[in-house]
């Protein structure tokens, strides 16, 4: 649509705006029809932000509420987040989904180790954050963050599925705002970031395995 307007603001049938040539392009000179204008770095976390490929695992009762969200009724793929992978080695987002219990951690971890970068995990409902009603039991880690880094917290006991597509959409705007160079740069552009987190071990009483340092307070 490229017809002139008329004082009225109404387009006037059979008159159009004049062409502009591609020549110039300072400040007085319109982008010629067709091309658009961007960086590199919105475009490099365009493509990212909208190709994010799930994990295909989940832990307990929440996995149920990620699972709706994948069909026809909430509809991920309109966010591009539908492939859920079954092999680490094809993802890069894991939906921590349920109660993670100390013999299941060690799993965890070793499941996030082996996704390439970048990667991002959403901590999916109270257990996954917290430990949830069952935080005080002696077999339950009391949030997964303990052990490996967290992007998006969704709680909720369980979360539906659409506070799940929320989780996404700000983990999407997470990774649109990171920079390519410079400080909140995305750990696969960070040398000095680490590439595997230590694997916690069965002790006699209790996991045994550093943890990572608490987030601070918001």
């Amino acid at each position: 649509m490229n017809e002139a307007l008329d004082s009225t603001g109404g387009a006037v049938p059979g008159q159009r705006f004049p062409r502009q040539d591609a020549g110039g392009c300072g400040p007085d000179d319109r982008v010629p029809e067709g091309v658009m204008l961007t960086t590199v770095e919105r475009l490099y976390n365009w493509g990212r932000k909208n190709s994010v490929w799930p994990l295909q695992f989940g832990l307990a009762c929440c996995a149920i509420e990620m699972i709706a969200a994948s069909m026809a009724r909430f509809d991920m793929a309109r966010f591009g987040a539908e492939v859920f992978r079954p092999s680490p080695r094809q993802a890069d987002l894991m939906i921590v989904s349920g109660t993670v219990t100390k013999k299941m951690a060690p799993q965890v971890v070793r499941l996030y180790n082996q996704m390439p970068e970048p990667r991002y995990v959403i901590a999916m409902g109270a257990c996954a954050i917290c430990g949830g009603p069952f935080r005080d039991g002696y077999n339950v880690l009391p949030g997964i963050d303990l052990y490996i880094p967290v992007d998006v917290y969704i709680p909720g006991c369980p979360p539906r599925p659409e506070a799940l597509l929320e989780g996404l959409i700000a983990l999407q705007k997470k990774i649109a705002g990171q920079p390519l160079t410079g400080a909140g740069r995305p750990r696969h552009l960070d040398a000095d970031a680490p590439g595997a987190f230590p694997v916690p071990e069965y002790g006699a009483h209790d996991l045994v395995g550093p943890q990572l340092p608490a987030a601070p307070d918001a």
